[in-house]
């Protein structure tokens, strides 16, 4: 899975932090122990808990981020990182993981009613405002999810694209773990479609890239993360009136070139963002994780990460952001069935796996250690038949 990389700094020094006093926060949740082939995806520079630039770069900005990581969009190209495998909690930066799995197998004109069920979320966190009997375009609960980060709208298309019934949301979360270990996310686990905490949902800077590039190819997805304000229709039959609602990305209006992304908090999670821009034909995605809101908030410490990486000559690498084509071509793939659909791969599927290409390889060698012999086989038969035949006139 890894490959070589231009000669880089970094081996294990530290990220660059400012010297702050940060609030006080719950204790972070253990996270599973890091596993060497999960570490190097994407290259083996990549494998650090420290900062990783190209060679005479520049130093990136100072940040509270815990980790971060600048790639290209479209080569995949990864320019520089601070801890890009380490674990840590998304917040709503999850929900990218939400439209890069489903948002391609709704219809944007589907209309839904609303449940109970989907307006089941934290007290204080953050909804857009659907109620329950409601019916609401597809498009409107992804600007929704996308602008205000309503956690509601996560539960009602997770609903609806799990089947609609009550087991719907926990379908569509199975799904997103799937489609995690299908593009190399191995250190991404969902537990929510939200991104509201939950026990054992970790990620990591280098899944989010994956993630992002996943739904930056989606046009559907480009559209909303770039729309500044939207509509909440109104639900006459309920006496609800319609409201208006704005995009919370203020990349977008501050930040030339920006094509959209999303911001994310919890108290556990610290502010979390995904962003992109585009600058001379180039566009670049970056993640960060585990920030604090001051003296940057997360979006503008993802503008200096893009400033940052747009100063650095093309072609610099660290390394590379996989790709599904390179995941199915592996030896070993996850998949959704394998420790709980976690897309994880246990050490037993490991092992039965690497027993199975033993069995074929064994296999192979005695079929072609055969094919002299059949060989003979067939000359021998066909000089018989040519004796026994008759002969033409």
């Amino acid at each position: 899975m890894a490959v070589p990389s231009t000669p880089a700094l970094a081996a294990e020094v530290d990220c660059p932090h400012p010297d702050l006093a940060k609030p006080s926060a719950p204790a972070r949740p253990v996270p599973p122990a890091d596993d060497a082939e999960d570490m190097a995806v994407g290259g083996e520079d990549l494998a650090t808990h420290g900062l990783i630039v190209p060679d005479g770069a520049k130093k990136p900005p100072s940040l509270t981020a815990t980790t971060w990581i600048v790639a290209d969009l479209d080569t995949g190209e990864v320019l520089g990182a601070c801890g890009p495998h380490v674990y840590q909690t998304p917040a709503s930066v999850q929900k990218t993981l939400l439209a890069a799995t489903i948002i391609d197998k709704l219809d944007p004109e589907q209309k839904v009613k609303v449940v109970k069920s989907d307006l089941k979320i934290e007290e204080n966190s953050s909804a857009v405002g659907i109620v329950v009997g409601g019916t609401y375009p597809i498009s409107t609960l992804w600007l929704g999810l996308l602008l205000n980060s309503g956690n509601d709208a996560a539960n009602a298309l997770a609903r609806t694209a799990g089947g609609g019934g009550s087991d719907g949301v926990a379908t569509t979360v199975a799904a997103m773990n799937a489609k995690a270990a299908a593009i190399g996310a191995y250190q991404t686990h969902a537990v929510t479609p939200s991104g509201l905490d939950g026990k054992g949902q970790f990620t990591s800077a280098y899944d989010l890239a994956l993630i992002a590039r996943v739904c930056f190819a989606n046009a559907d997805f480009r559209k909303y993360v770039l729309t500044e304000t939207a509509q909440m229709p109104a639900q006459k039959s309920l006496g609800v009136g319609g409201f208006q609602f704005q995009n919370e990305n203020k990349l977008i209006y501050n930040y030339p070139g920006a094509l959209g992304g999303k911001t994310g908090f919890t108290t556990l999670a610290r502010h979390s963002y995904v962003g992109a821009a585009e600058k001379n034909g180039r566009r670049l995605v970056v993640t960060v994780l585990g920030a604090e809101a001051y003296p940057k908030r997360g979006w503008q410490q993802g503008a200096a990460l893009l400033d940052w990486g747009f100063s650095l000559k093309e072609g610099s690498s660290v390394g590379h952001l996989v790709t599904p084509e390179e995941i199915a071509a592996s030896k070993i793939t996850p998949t959704a069935s394998e420790e709980g659909g976690t897309g994880k791969v246990s050490a037993a599927a490991k092992t039965s796996r690497q027993g199975m290409s033993l069995l074929v390889a064994g296999g192979v060698a005695v079929l072609l250690a055969m094919i002299p012999l059949l060989l003979l086989l067939v000359q021998r038969r066909r000089r018989l038949l040519a004796r026994r035949a008759p002969r033409r006139h």
